[in-house]
C-alpha cells in the first residue's frame, strides 16, 4: 500500500480485500486478469502494478494501452527476468540450465520460470524438467534482499534485507518465503557495499526504473545473485529515512531520490494456514498492528498466507516468532 501510506488519493485493485486496506476505493477481483480487466475499465490514469505481475508482461502491456505505467514496461520485464541474460550481466550467477543435462555431482534445485516467494521450488535428483522450469545450482548461504530504485541508468539501495525462509514457526517449510528482518545477522555492512554494485549493474543493464529488488544469497564474503524483482517489493514498510512511493515517482521520471541510510532494527512475518481454517473474531488484531487482515468468517486454505506480523524490536526474529505464537494461540476457527 505504497500509495496509501504516502497520502494520496487511489484506487486499489487487490485480490484479498483485506480489513485493513486503505485507499479511496477497493476493487477486488479473482485473479491478476481479471483485476486488469477491472482497471481497464477505470479511466485512464496512472498505474503501479505490484507482485506477480513481473512474470506476466502481457498483462502489464494491457494495462498499457489504457494508462500510463509507473513501473518497467513489459519488454524490461521479459529481459530482466531471463535467467540467461542476467547471468550474462552480473557476477556470481550460480549454474543455470534449461535442460537436464547437468553436472550431477553438485546440487541443483528445480525452479519456475515464472515463479515468486520460492513457490514450488524443490531440490532435483534427477528427472526429466516439466515445462515452464528450470535448474539452478543451490548455494550454501544466508537468502538476502535488496530494495533499490532507479532512474533507467543507475539506482540507489534503500536498505537490505535478510529474507525468512521455510520457517515453520510462520507455517513454512521447505523454500518458500515468509518475511524479512533488517539488518541481516552476518556481515551487513559487506552485503550492502556489494549490494549497491549489482543494483547499480543491473539498472543500467535493463534501463530499470522505480522500484525494484534483488534476491542473494550471502555468505559472508560474496552476494550470488538469484533474480531481479522489478517491481515495488514487500520489504519496503522495514526502511526509514526515505517515502518510498515518492522514490518510485522520482525514478520512474528518471530521477534518484536521495537516500538517508535506514538505522534500527525491523521484521515482518507472513503467518500461513498449516490446515484449512475459517477465521473468527479477527477485528481484534487491527488493534494489535497485525496488516492483512482477512475478514471474520473468511475460508483460508492450508499453504495460504492468513495475515502478516511486524516490529522494531531489538531482536527481531525472535519477537516475530513471539507475535506468531500469540496469534495462533487461539484456533482461527473458534
Amino acid at each position: 500500500m505504497l500509495a496509501d501510506l504516502a497520502g494520496r488519493d487511489v484506487v486499489t485493485f487487490d485480490l484479498f480485500g483485506d480489513l485493513d486496506v486503505r485507499a479511496s476505493r477497493v476493487v477486488t477481483a479473482g485473479g491478476l486478469s481479471a483485476l486488469v480487466d477491472a482497471a481497464i475499465a477505470e479511466p485512464a490514469g496512472s498505474v503501479v502494478y505490484g507482485a506477480s505481475f513481473e512474470n506476466h508482461p502481457a498483462l502489464v502491456a494491457r494495462l498499457a494501452e489504457r494508462h500510463t505505467l509507473l513501473g518497467n514496461p513489459p519488454d524490461t520485464l521479459r529481459a530482466v527476468r531471463d535467467p540467461a541474460r542476467l547471468a550474462a550481466v552480473v557476477p556470481d550467477f550460480p549454474r543455470t540450465s534449461l535442460t537436464a543435462s547437468v553436472d550431477r555431482s553438485r546440487r541443483w534445485l528445480r525452479k519456475p520460470l515464472r515463479g515468486g516467494g520460492g513457490t514450488r521450488v524443490r531440490n532435483w535428483r534427477g528427472g526429466a524438467l516439466p515445462a515452464g522450469t528450470y535448474l539452478q545450482e543451490r548455494i550454501d548461504g544466508l537468502p538476502c534482499s535488496a530494495a533499490a530504485v532507479a532512474d533507467g541508468v543507475d539506482a540507489v539501495v534503500l536498505g537490505v534485507t535478510e529474507q525468512l525462509v521455510g520457517r515453520r514457526e510462520f507455517g513454512v517449510r521447505g523454500y518458500r518465503w515468509c518475511g524479512n528482518i533488517t539488518p541481516p545477522r552476518l556481515e551487513p555492512e559487506a552485503l550492502l557495499l556489494q549490494a549497491r554494485a549489482i543494483c547499480s549493474r543491473v539498472a543500467g543493464a535493463f534501463a530499470l526504473r522505480g522500484l525494484f529488488g534483488v534476491d542473494f544469497i550471502w555468505d559472508g564474503r560474496r552476494a550470488c545473485t538469484l533474480e531481479v524483482n522489478p517491481r515495488p517489493t514487500a520489504s519496503l514498510e522495514l526502511f526509514t529515512g526515505v517515502d518510498p512511493f515518492d522514490a518510485h515517482l522520482r525514478g520512474c521520471a528518471g530521477e534518484l531520490p536521495r537516500v538517508e541510510a535506514s538505522s534500527g532494527t525491523a521484521g515482518k512475518a507472513i503467518l500461513f494456514a498449516t490446515e484449512d481454517v475459517t477465521i473468527g473474531d479477527s477485528e481484534r488484531w487491527l488493534a494489535q498492528g497485525v496488516r492483512d487482515v482477512p475478514h471474520p468468517g473468511e475460508r483460508i486454505s492450508a499453504g495460504h498466507p492468513i495475515c502478516t506480523v511486524l516490529t522494531t524490536a531489538a531482536d527481531p526474529l525472535a519477537a516475530l516468532e513471539e507475535q506468531a505464537a500469540r496469534l495462533l494461540e487461539v484456533p482461527a476457527h473458534a
